[in-house]
């Protein structure tokens, strides 16, 4: 992906991207996941490269050794992570990138950015697991009749395809603020609010319905299952993003 540019779309055209916006980066992302794969193998590449946090990473990697000590972490998923202790780190007055001390305001767009493109890799999740239930329970059939006439089984699939297609359009409202250079903060903490919750509702009802099965590795439903379950808690928690409404949107006193 990354030799064919798709990982790209966000860099401008003058340093060798295909200078898109969050629109076209947030399908290519939900294009992924809705295939089958796992977006936490690209999706750093595209949010760091495509927000300006690259060269952040360049000059930490050219640290290591000299106050910076990384020690991987294996994981249940997919994901390259690490865990980082800064020791007498300094870096050089040269490498400051914009005003000291207002990096975090600095980096607060990009993290809109993130936000909404985990939105859409939740919602290709999501619409993964639904295809795969249903074409399932229209197959499998149990005392002469297929489960997906049940409508036990028939509503819980049904309501996740509902709050996905309703997180889709809060995506694609945070996307559209934020290439128009608005304030977008609320729509992107919704957006993947409400797409992570929709994800990992359609991951239940699809690992439930697939029984036994569910859990056999050649389904890939457990993987794509383990895969979802992280986005309840990065790249920020669910409870950050109620505490981040009622204070920012509702107007309700800091909780914290």
């Amino acid at each position: 992906m990354t030799k064919a540019g798709w990982l790209s779309a966000l860099i401008p055209e003058q340093y060798g991207g295909s200078g898109l916006g969050l629109a076209e980066a947030s399908v290519i992302m939900e294009e992924i996941n809705r295939a089958g794969g796992n977006s936490g193998a690209c999706h750093g590449q595209m949010y760091n490269m495509g927000t300006g946090m690259s060269v952040f990473i360049v000059d930490l990697r050219d640290a290591i050794g000299h106050g910076l000590t990384v020690s991987p972490i294996a994981n249940m998923v997919n994901h390259e992570t690490n865990e980082l202790f800064f020791e007498n780190l300094e870096i050089p007055e040269e490498n400051l990138i914009g005003q000291e001390g207002q990096g975090f305001k600095y980096i607060l767009d990009g993290l809109n950015a993130e936000r909404t493109l985990i939105a859409a890799e939740c919602i290709g999740d999501g619409r993964w697991f639904i295809d795969r239930v249903s074409a399932y329970v229209k197959d499998r059939v149990v005392f002469g009749r297929p489960i997906g006439q049940n409508q036990g089984v028939q509503f819980p699939i049904a309501e996740a395809h509902i709050e996905v297609e309703a997180a889709d359009l809060m995506r694609w409202q945070a996307c559209t603020l934020y290439d128009a250079h608005q304030p977008c903060g609320a729509q992107a903490n919704m957006a993947k609010y409400l797409a992570a919750k929709a994800s990992w509702e359609a991951a239940n009802a699809c690992i439930q319905f697939h029984g036994g099965f569910g859990f056999a590795c050649e389904y890939d439903v457990e993987r794509k299952f383990r895969e979802t379950r992280l986005y309840q808690v990065a790249p920020i928690s669910t409870n950050m993003i109620l505490s981040y409404v009622a204070e920012h949107v509702l107007g309700l006193p800091r909780s914290f």
